[in-house]
């Protein structure tokens, strides 16, 4: 999809494929988890030493299936990737995916917040070549597929106050919602209050990234 001078937009169909392509730059998240288990994310090793919130010593690509809805996404390797979709689709997912991190995170750097990961969805159309270009598909770089944090709250070794949805994961984890995520009952509804909060947050982050007041 591409948006013109005019923002009108020009569509066409594109086979997105069932992997989630995501860059970290900060330990948090599932990533911690394995990392901790393991002294891996996505099977890559790490140094020792690293806790929640830590920057990592260069951004790496950490692919994961896409879940079902009330799931959460699966980490895999980038030999499975390569597996699926082929090494040279693979290489280019990486670069890309990678490429893509680095130009966000310096500007949202610049603009007072910390870009810890991120996760892009790409596709190829039908009759794409094996040169031919990914398609960079659905949403992109918003706090729904992001993890933001402030550069002057930043402390590595605790969890981080978030600038994006994993304030309501939080709330769905506390006592206060009383829910079984590996249940069958669907997510109790966010009180007011989450929901005013989580919008001041997002908002937050708008205005750092853009320099404009969202209302």
């Amino acid at each position: 999809m591409m948006c013109t001078r005019e923002r009108s937009l020009s569509a066409s169909s594109a086979a997105a494929d069932l992997n989630r392509r995501q860059a970290r730059g900060y330990l948090t998240g599932s990533g911690l988890e394995e990392y901790n288990r393991d002294r891996t994310v996505c099977g890559l090793a790490l140094p020792p030493g690293l806790s929640d919130g830590s920057e990592l010593p260069g951004p790496i690509f950490t692919p994961a299936t896409k879940a079902a809805v009330g799931s959460h996404d699966e980490n895999v390797s980038y030999e499975e990737v390569a597996r699926q979709v082929g090494a040279d689709i693979a290489a280019k997912l990486r670069q890309t995916t990678v490429a893509l991190y680095n130009r966000a995170r310096n500007i949202a750097r610049d603009r007072g917040l910390i870009l810890a990961d991120t996760k892009f969805e790409f596709g190829r159309t039908d009759d794409a070549g094996p040169d031919d270009p990914l398609v960079l598909a659905d949403e992109v770089l918003t706090p729904d597929s992001s993890r933001f944090w402030r550069k002057d709250e930043w402390q590595p070794g605790r969890r981080q106050k978030p600038y994006d949805k994993q304030f309501i994961r939080d709330w769905l984890s506390s006592p206060e919602a009383a829910w079984d995520r590996t249940g069958d009952t669907p997510p109790p509804a966010l009180p007011q209050e989450v929901v005013d909060q989580t919008r001041a947050r997002y908002t937050e982050a708008y205005r750092l990234l853009t320099g404009q007041s969202w209302d």
